[in-house]
């Protein structure tokens, strides 16, 4: 394992900001709208229960999902990348060392999250508490582009969460969902409605690292558009997705792609219509009762709640309600697949569409889901 060296940072001209006719004013504690009606395109359907559950009690968390052809691959939530191929699971990297059996474990054993494949066939992962990596699937060779322990603009990343890659391989745009909660505390995170998170861009040949948009309260999955001129993040506890553009005349420019979510939205991912693909493990029901938007105006309760009960006991109430929503290009909600009840698909992260199928991450199931678009 190589750590690159060299590396640079430097602070980018504050940019223009490109307004956005929805976009009002947040609450300071992270409180957001009504929650959009559960009608028409959002209408509850049970497709996502027509997936299958593949490798089940073989790995456990596989949070984000990418093929080289049709070998797949995924980091799991003791440590380990895998590949896929064939029916047969080999490890190929670990980041850490040590057991790796609890949450606690986690600093020390490392937990993949966001994985991409670049340009020459190697994957680029990113690790929520070792930073960034490029993998070579085939002789097994690890590199470290970016080490969590460097901070960056003064503060530490001490959640780094996804990643998108462009074309050439040169800019890696990332995730850092907190400079204070890690992973392992990530309902706290969303509890507190934190908003230390950012968007960061790493320079791959100059080693240079900049940050694109701070501010952010748990911002999590990154997509590259398809012409590369914008950067969707998603912004978990506010509900809602922002466009960051990276090329073009309104290079700099930040607005919303869409707010006002049904669900709390993870991992972002390309759809073979030209949209997107965003995975959510709760939903923001309307009719009925969400617990989150409960919370984010009592943050006095909220604060209760973590004084009297661990964060074990907190996830059992969190209701399992898994829903992969397509959007348009444009942001349109285009189309959704439910599982009400967690029945088939639980804990989803991540819905990533490959040959016909759409094959469904989770922060913390033991198996992978794939699902047939052809049979919807």
């Amino acid at each position: 394992m190589s750590e690159a060296a060299g590396l640079r940072q430097r602070r980018p001209p504050r940019p223009p900001v490109v307004t956005d006719d929805s976009q009002t004013p947040e609450a300071p504690d992270g409180s957001f709208k009504e929650p959009p009606l559960l009608h028409g395109v959002l209408q509850p359907n049970t497709k996502l229960r027509q997936a299958e559950r593949l490798f089940e009690n073989q790995l456990i968390g596989p949070e984000s999902i990418t093929n080289i052809g049709d070998v797949m691959f995924t980091g799991t939530a003791d440590g380990r990348i895998i590949k896929i191929e064939n029916g047969e699971i080999e490890t190929i990297a670990r980041f850490g060392s040590g057991p790796c059996k609890t949450r606690d474990d986690e600093p020390t054993c490392g937990r993949p999250l966001g994985i991409r494949v670049g340009p020459n066939g190697t994957l680029f992962v990113a690790d929520a508490y070792k930073g960034l990596f490029e993998v070579n699937p085939w002789t097994r060779e690890v590199k470290l582009l970016l080490s969590s322990d460097i901070p960056i603009e003064g503060r530490k990343m001490s959640f780094v969460n996804d990643l998108t890659i462009t074309r050439d391989g040169k800019k890696i745009y990332f995730t850092d969902s907190s400079s204070k909660w890690q992973r392992r505390d990530f309902l706290l995170l969303i509890m507190e409605a934190t908003d230390d998170g950012r968007l960061l861009e790493y320079d791959t040949e100059t080693k240079e690292v900049k940050v694109l948009l701070d501010h952010l309260r748990f911002p999590n999955g990154v997509q590259l558009s398809p012409e590369e001129d914008f950067v969707l993040v998603a912004e978990t506890t506010m509900a809602r997705i922002r466009r960051v553009y990276v090329s073009g005349l309104t290079k700099g420019g930040v607005d919303l792609f869409v707010e006002n979510l049904p669900g709390f939205p993870d991992n972002i991912r390309p759809s073979s219509s030209g949209g997107y693909w965003v995975g959510m493990s709760t939903i923001r029901a309307n009719p009925g009762f969400s617990m989150l938007d409960f919370l984010s105006e009592r943050p006095y309760i909220k604060r209760m709640i973590f004084k009297l009960f661990s964060q074990e006991t907190v996830m059992k109430f969190v209701p399992r309600y898994s829903l992969a929503l397509e959007l348009s290009s444009s942001g349109a909600f285009k189309r959704s697949l439910h599982d009400p009840d967690g029945q088939v698909a639980t804990y989803i992260s991540e819905a990533h569409e490959h040959d016909g199928h759409l094959y469904l991450g989770s922060f913390r199931s033991p198996f992978i889901c794939r699902l047939s678009l052809q049979s919807l």
